[in-house]
C-alpha cells in the first residue's frame, strides 16, 4: 500500500493549507469537518470519489484535456509539472466537469454540489501532482488508479 499511502498522506497534507493537521487524526477528516458536511465522510471516501471521477473521465489524460479545454491548461500543467501547484476555484472546477459531473460526485459523497466542487478543487491538484511524480503522466497511470481504488474499497 506504499504508493497509495504516499498519495493519501501528500494529498491530505497539501489540502490543509499552511501545513495544519488534525490532532491525532487523519488530516482529510479535518477537511470534511471544515466543509461542515452533515454526514460521516471519511478520507478514504473523499480520495476514492475523486479517483473514481478521474477514472470515469478518461483517467489522467482525459481529465487534463478536459481542464485544458475549459481554459485551465496553465493550472493543470502546473499540477503535472515539478513546480508549485496553481490553485483552481470550485467554480472553475464545476465549469470544467459540468453540473452533472459535480452532481454525481456530490451524490456519491452525500453532500451539496458546492461542497463537491470545493472538495474537488482542493484534492484534484494534489492527486494529479502525486500521480505524476516525474512531471509527466506515467505509462501505467490507469493501473495506478485502479489499484488505488481497489485498496480504498477494502
Amino acid at each position: 500500500m506504499g504508493l497509495l499511502d504516499g498519495i493519501l498522506g501528500s494529498v491530505a497534507g497539501s489540502v490543509l493549507s499552511g501545513g495544519q493537521s488534525a490532532q491525532g487524526g487523519d488530516p482529510l477528516d479535518a477537511l470534511t469537518s471544515s466543509l461542515g458536511a452533515g454526514n460521516q465522510l471519511r478520507s478514504n471516501d473523499l480520495l476514492g470519489a475523486v479517483m473514481s471521477l478521474v477514472q470515469q473521465n478518461g483517467g489522467l489524460p482525459g481529465v487534463l484535456n478536459m481542464l485544458r479545454n475549459s481554459g485551465l491548461g496553465q493550472q493543470a500543467d502546473s499540477w503535472v509539472g515539478t513546480g508549485p501547484n496553481a490553485a483552481v476555484s470550485p467554480d472553475q472546477i464545476t465549469q470544467a466537469f459540468g453540473g452533472s459531473g459535480i452532481g454525481n460526485l456530490a451524490a456519491q459523497l452525500g453532500t451539496s454540489n458546492g461542497q463537491a466542487g470545493s472538495i474537488l478543487s482542493q484534492l484534484l491538484p494534489e492527486l494529479v501532482n502525486q500521480l505524476t511524480p516525474n512531471g509527466q503522466i506515467p505509462d501505467n497511470h490507469s493501473d495506478i488508479l485502479s489499484k488505488g481504488l481497489e485498496l480504498l474499497r477494502r
